[in-house]
């Protein structure tokens, strides 16, 4: 099948990001961008999160992973995760695909082409106390030690104003730059499993940088959308508002990400949800540019029509 490319309105091009805010992103690892959606696209996508709360689905997934995230009302009125949102719900998942959003993303990670890699709905209830509400400090490409790409991202969506007292998004600046202290203890545990020992991981690994942890509370307009490297720390704090917090986390993918086998510090061979899902490639691996799952969202012709 050819290559499909995309392209931008003049309006559209003049959101990119420009050379000081590629310059920002690789110095911080983060970067807030100007209005991408329009406000009818964020209360669209609002409106089909709660039809999908409500049990609306235009597809299931064939198969259940088994780290999958993947709230139900049984569950109670915890921090809600749904992944594979792009992919079960159609409307949600034509916004995120959206080519404005995955031109900014190839900007930022220097790639010529951007696919979708995974894409979860988040809801925070307006619940101070609970436990489940605080996401530790961690970094995504802990959890993709099958992908051979270090230029993966993530834009964080929130479908309303998103300030500090709703627990916004915090970075933990110019942390993708630090090297780990051991990559071979990788477990490729979910943020849920290491809630007590991720700020004590965050400042050992900053003092074997001889770096400062500076958090930066990330607060953002609607519309707007932070993006941040998939080594950058970051975590959030509880919702202090009066009304949940409602976001997508939509991680993305240079067009030279493909799996590759990695053995965990247990001995064990880390696995990724898409690999019970996705089709296979030649050589019988798992094929992270699986379209029906992991979509092309931006490729700019370079060479003329």
């Amino acid at each position: 099948m050819a290559d499909q490319f995309f392209e931008l309105a003049d309006d559209d091009r003049a959101l990119l990001p420009d050379d000081s805010d590629i310059a920002f992103y690789i110095e911080h690892g983060w970067w807030l961008s100007p209005k991408l959606l329009t406000d009818d696209e964020v209360d669209t996508l609002r409106e089909a999160s709660e039809r999908f709360y409500a049990g609306n689905r235009d597809r299931h997934l064939p198969r259940r992973p088994k780290r999958l995230s993947y709230w139900v009302p049984e569950m109670g009125d915890i921090q809600r995760h749904n992944d594979y949102i792009h992919y079960e719900d159609d409307t949600i998942g034509a916004i995120l695909r959206k080519p404005l959003i995955g031109a900014v993303a190839a900007r930022l990670a220097e790639a010529d082409a951007i696919r979708i890699f995974q894409a979860t709905l988040i809801y925070k209830p307006p619940r101070q106390e609970e436990e489940s509400n605080v996401v530790p400090w961690h970094f995504d490409r802990d959890y993709w030690a099958t992908s051979t790409s270090d230029a993966m991202l993530t834009a964080f969506v929130p479908l309303h104003d998103c300030n500090v007292e709703m627990g916004t998004i915090a970075m933990i600046d110019g942390s993708h730059r630090w090297k780990e202290l051991d990559r071979g203890a990788i477990t490729a545990r979910h943020f849920a499993e290491i809630r007590r020992e991720a700020d004590a991981a965050l400042h050992a690994t900053a003092e074997y940088n001889g770096a400062a942890v500076k958090k930066v509370p990330v607060e953002i307009p609607k519309g707007h959308m932070s993006f941040h490297h998939c080594r950058v720390y970051h975590g959030s704090g509880s919702n202090r508002s009066s009304q949940p917090r409602r976001a997508i986390s939509l991680h993305m993918q240079d067009s030279a990400n493909e799996y590759r086998e990695w053995n965990l510090a247990d001995g064990s061979t880390a696995e990724y949800n898409h690999d019970v899902l996705v089709r296979r490639t030649a050589d019988g691996r798992p094929d992270y540019a699986d379209p029906e799952f992991c979509p092309t969202i931006w490729r700019e012709r370079r060479d003329g029509p």
